[in-house]
């Protein structure tokens, strides 16, 4: 018998664990950007990035790359990164080849990596995580 799936709690830990492992420069900017772990991608969100099928979307940064900050910006809200827990765990399962805390790990630095200021095109460059 499986095991369950571990909670949004656990996820919120490996995640935590994952910004605690990073190379020491990048840990300060790393811990600046609030996290959120939830089951699944809000509506509004698929909505506005034109996504139709939640699965498809394991995690999410919003706010303003470090490489776009300005101090002249009037900020809206702390940057943010989402982690989705139901697609990050079908990943999981579809992929059976990989640690669940990697994979979170993996989706965490993907989203980091955009608010260090990279595209998707640098990130898939330098990333071969899909290979």
């Amino acid at each position: 018998m499986d095991s369950p799936a571990p909670d949004l709690a656990s996820f919120e830990d490996m995640a935590r664990a994952a910004i605690a492992a990073l190379p020491p420069a990048f840990r300060p900017a790393a811990q600046e950007v609030v996290f959120l772990v939830v089951d699944w991608p809000p509506q509004h969100l698929l909505d506005e990035m034109e996504i139709d099928d939640p699965l498809d979307l394991t995690g999410l940064y919003e706010g303003i790359p470090l490489t776009e900050k300005s101090h002249f910006d009037q900020p809206l809200g702390p940057d943010t990164i989402w982690l989705f827990r139901e697609p990050i765990l079908d990943e999981w399962r579809d992929r059976g080849d990989i640690d669940l805390a990697d994979l979170i790990t993996h989706v965490v630095v993907h989203e980091l990596a955009h608010h260090f200021g990279w595209s998707d095109a640098d990130i898939a460059h330098i990333d071969r995580w899909w290979e």
